[in-house]
């Protein structure tokens, strides 16, 4: 009788435990289709921050596939000019593995990408790689749309061409056309009869780079097919100016080929009827009608018409890229000496070393700052593998809970003891696996050496240098390390009419303090996200930093801010650091009165409290690390808090800006060559 009691209740709990994990699961599906709505709508705003950090808070949730993640960083990276780091997480995507239609859909969108992005840097063999077998997957799974599949064909014509496969070239794209003309006659919003242009257009340009000119033709025919195909929708009224522009360009790309065939008088014509089009004076038209006029050796017109085109890069202020000086100014100075206008040519000259000089710098900050994102990924990575674990854990916990009815505690308890054991494991083992590679990194004092001016470049590069260009909001900062990297912060995010701002100092120096530095940068971006009010996000820092992982104590003093633009409303935060200085009342500047909140990362479980102000609108607000008032010149003396407070009573706010180079001067003069004693932060504020 108590035998079949047992196995009834046994049955029971065991149907319960399985109606639980199909709960479960029904309830991950929803939470991933919600965080798939969340990301689309942030790309919408095209706001690539918060793209990012939505990414690593769903991803981190677990609601967001990895798949899908990374190929989200990899549209925020490429829309920032990212793209070596765009590259590196879209490979992530492609490399990632396939477990439904979701995660399909996302991989073929990051190959198609990644493939065109190799392409376009002349990756040809790594771009043929990625889109073949992105062709292979799409057939064995049946996800690829004809877009994909299209592109792709396109991309892998594209780079045999260039790899000197010329046949099997022509015949790749011949498949292309046949998918891209389905897509053009089958679509009546001739949204994919344009991208079924451009794609010919991109075969086109192909040819054209390789100087196969006669081969070019009959594609530049297709492209105009395609033109034609629109004209014939009821849509073609709402693109009509789209759609003369594309038949401008159709022109100009025959007036080059038959330029180059011996076919003068054609295109000749063909050119005459464009170039005073709009699109033949626009920037892309202007390159092709260069293109043309070099070809046929016209090339007073062409030096002309680069003239033209410099006035129409600086009304638009474009930047000069390594990319577009080659596509742009080195054919302008082919253009002037064949004009033999030597003084033009050597202005030209000039011009592309100024302008290699500066590309360069910019590449290299560039580089700087993607080598600080992919140096943070790892750390990124670790965190959400880890956060994966804790759910699994929590789901075996939940799963022990239903069993510990039917199996005996001491059952439970030898797992659970068999489990922490493991865990203890695995961390001595990555510990002793970070002690070796610390102990060889010691051993290479070059190494370590340039590894800290790196550090000091990627520390540099996770803190804005560019501010908020917004009417009524005035904001700058700096930030100065005492040694190759330090532990000073600040950071801000704008959303809407909120702007979050803060400022830190986490105490030590060096590399330690450096990455605390780098936790409470990220913390903060994360939370703000989330609109959650100032003193939230300090406690919700402290809950994070003063856990048992901080062994060594490291804290960090902060200060916290969210001011609403449009009201001049402050809510802040005080965590143990410096009060700021708020100026506006009748002494022209003192320091505000903040709670003695303790700073943040000593102890666990604190509730952190906030205090605010009805309005400092014109009230320029002055916030910085000790390094300022603690500056010491030769015989130890400090700057010292009176003489803070007296400089900026009597510096005129012109804007914030100038109130902190003349902050930086007088820390210069004050400390009189003595060697800084500390790190330098500072940030000034003001809403109007």
């Amino acid at each position: 009788m108590r035998e079949g009691r047992f196995i009834l209740i046994t049955a029971v709990l065991l149907s319960l435990l399985m109606m639980g994990s199909c709960s479960g699961e029904k309830r991950a599906r929803i939470r991933a289709s919600k965080a798939d709505s969340i990301m689309y709508a942030a790309g919408e705003t095209r706001n690539y921050e918060r793209i990012l950090a939505l990414a690593d808070s769903l991803e981190t949730a677990g609601d967001l596939p990895a798949i899908n993640a990374n190929r989200w960083r990899g549209v925020a990276y490429y829309y920032e000019g990212l793209h070596r780091t765009s590259e590196f997480y879209y490979k992530k995507a492609v490399q990632g593995e396939i477990k439904n239609e979701n995660d399909a859909l996302n991989y073929n969108k990051s190959a198609r990408r990644l493939a065109q992005m190799l392409l376009h840097k002349g990756d040809y063999e790594g771009a043929l790689h990625v889109a073949v077998k992105a062709l292979e997957t799409m057939q064995e799974n049946g996800s690829g749309s004809d877009t994909d599949l299209a592109t792709l064909m396109n991309t892998v014509g594209c780079c045999q061409l260039n790899l000197g496969r010329t046949q099997l070239a022509t015949k790749t794209f011949a498949d292309a056309y046949e998918l891209f003309r389905d897509l053009s006659v089958n679509d009546t919003t001739g949204r994919r009869g344009l991208l079924a242009f451009e794609g010919m257009c991109a075969i086109v340009d192909e040819y054209l780079g390789v100087h196969l000119y006669q081969e070019a033709l009959p594609w530049i025919d297709h492209a105009e097919e395609m033109v034609g195909i629109v004209e014939q929708m009821p849509v073609a009224k709402t693109t009509a100016k789209t759609l003369r522009d594309s038949r401008d360009k159709v022109s100009l790309l025959r007036a080059i080929a038959l330029q180059n065939t011996g076919q003068d008088k054609e295109a000749a014509k063909l050119y005459n009827a464009v170039a005073k089009t709009a699109y033949g004076q626009s920037g892309e038209g202007r390159l092709y009608t260069n293109d043309y006029l070099v070809a046929a050796r016209r090339f007073n017109e062409a030096a002309d018409n680069f003239r033209d085109l410099d006035k129409l890069l600086s009304m638009n202020d474009i930047t000069l890229t390594l990319d577009n000086i080659q596509q742009y100014l080195l054919p302008k100075y082919r253009a002037n000496v064949g004009a033999n206008r030597k003084d033009s040519a050597i202005a030209v000259g000039l011009q592309i070393s100024n302008a290699l000089d500066s590309a360069i710098h910019r590449a290299k900050q560039n580089d700087a700052a993607e080598l600080a994102t992919m140096y943070d990924t790892h750390q990124k990575e670790a965190e959400i593998a880890e956060h994966k674990e804790s759910l699994t854990q929590q789901r075996l916990i939940y799963t022990g809970i239903a069993l510990v009815l039917v199996m005996t505690f001491f059952t439970v308890y030898t797992l659970h003891k068999r489990e922490s054991t493991h865990r203890l494991e695995v961390a001595h083992t990555k510990l002793q696996d970070a002690y070796d590679k610390l102990e060889e990194t010691t051993a290479a004092k070059e190494r370590i050496e340039s590894e800290l001016r790196i550090a000091r470049d990627i520390q540099m590069s996770m803190v804005p240098n560019i501010f908020p260009d917004r009417e009524g909001l005035d904001m700058y900062a700096s930030m100065m390390p005492a040694k190759e990297v330090g532990g000073d912060l600040y950071g801000y995010l704008l959303l809407g009419d909120k702007l979050y701002f803060a400022l830190g100092d986490v105490s030590g120096k060096g590399v330690p303090a450096s990455l605390f530095m780098a936790q409470a940068t990220r913390l903060f971006r994360t939370l703000a996200t989330q609109h959650m009010m100032p003193a939230e996000i300090c406690t919700r820092m402290n809950d994070a930093l003063a856990g048992e992982d901080n062994e060594s104590g490291m804290f960090v003093t902060f200060f916290l801010g969210l001011v609403d633009l449009t009201t001049g409303h402050l809510d802040y935060c005080n965590a143990g650091h410096n009060p700021p200085v708020i100026g506006g009342n009748e002494h022209h500047g003192d320091f505000l009165e903040v709670l003695p909140n303790a700073p943040i990362g000593l102890w666990p479980s604190l509730e952190y409290q906030g205090e605010e102000l009805e309005n400092v609108k014109g009230r320029p607000l002055f916030i910085y690390t000790d390094g300022l008032n603690e500056a010491e010149n030769m015989q130890q003396d400090q700057l010292g808090d009176d003489r803070l407070l007296d400089i900026l009573r009597h510096t005129k706010f012109d804007s914030a800006k100038h109130v902190i180079e003349t902050l930086q001067a007088t820390v210069e003069q004050h400390r009189n060559g003595a060697e800084p004693n500390d790190d330098l932060t500072m940030m000034c504020l003001r809403i109007s």
